[in-house]
């Protein structure tokens, strides 16, 4: 399972916030052996996004997504997603 996780922050404060996801990334890799990923949109400094992919662990993943992700302050959108080539769960390709 891929997750996508978007949320606005205002620009001025990604100094402050970068930390925090930082500790949200390196947690859930710890935990689950994926490596998420933290970028922006191209056109709008305010919309962020994470990544995960490969998740195995459904359950535990989205209740530890749901707790790091309570501590960063901000509402946040999860969006799922399976390869449509294969309908594999976890196959990027």
């Amino acid at each position: 399972m891929n997750y996508y996780v978007y949320y606005r922050i205002d620009p001025q404060r990604v100094d402050q916030f970068r930390p925090k996801v930082e500790t949200l990334l390196k947690t859930l890799q710890q935990q689950f052996g994926v490596r998420g990923r933290w970028m922006r949109r191209r056109d709008d400094p305010a919309t962020y996004m994470e990544v995960f992919e490969g998740v195995k662990d459904e359950a535990a993943f989205e209740a530890a997504l749901e707790r790091e992700g309570a501590k960063l302050g901000v509402g946040r959108k999860v969006e799922r997603f399976i390869s449509a080539e294969t309908g594999m769960v976890g196959n990027h390709g």
